[in-house]
């Protein structure tokens, strides 16, 4: 019951009913990390996402070579790692705890379930989606403002 109340503050679950949220429970598993430990690299194969439980994530792109430019800081009620269960590509980031961390994970197989056993939530990752990449975008324009000036 404790995490069913959790994910009604998970954007994507936020809609969800009551038997939906079980279904997720039911497909979820708990995974705890350090502080500054590396959960994936950018290039990874990817098959899992996660919902950040407890503590901070940090969310990072090479830029030129190794240097590394934070993204975005991921909070719990957050979630990371969907784009590769939907397009089956290698991760876009690399994905380090910026705090201990206690994760929510949905592997590829229960992924696959939930969506047909739910099928809302491909249309709420779709418009998550869209809203970062919106975000991204608006970010990158408004750098490369900054440099002109």
């Amino acid at each position: 019951m404790e995490t069913i109340a959790f994910l009604r503050d998970v954007r994507v679950f936020e809609a969800f009913a009551d038997p939906d949220l079980t279904a997720v429970v039911d497909r979820l598993r708990e995974r705890e990390l350090r502080r500054r430990q590396i959960l994936f690299r950018e290039g990874d194969a990817g098959d899992e996402m996660f919902i950040v439980r407890r503590g901070t994530i940090l969310i990072s792109k090479a830029v030129t070579g190794k240097v590394e430019q934070v993204l975005v800081r991921v909070e719990p009620a957050d979630f990371f790692g969907e784009m590769s269960l939907l397009d089956g590509d290698p991760r876009s980031a690399t994905v380090v705890t910026d705090t201990p961390v206690r994760l929510l994970v949905v592997d590829r197989g229960n992924f696959s379930l939930l969506r047909r056993e739910v099928p809302e939530l491909t249309q709420i990752l779709l418009v998550t989606l869209s809203r970062r990449v919106r975000q991204a975008e608006a970010r990158a324009e408004g750098m490369r403002g900054e440099s002109i000036a």
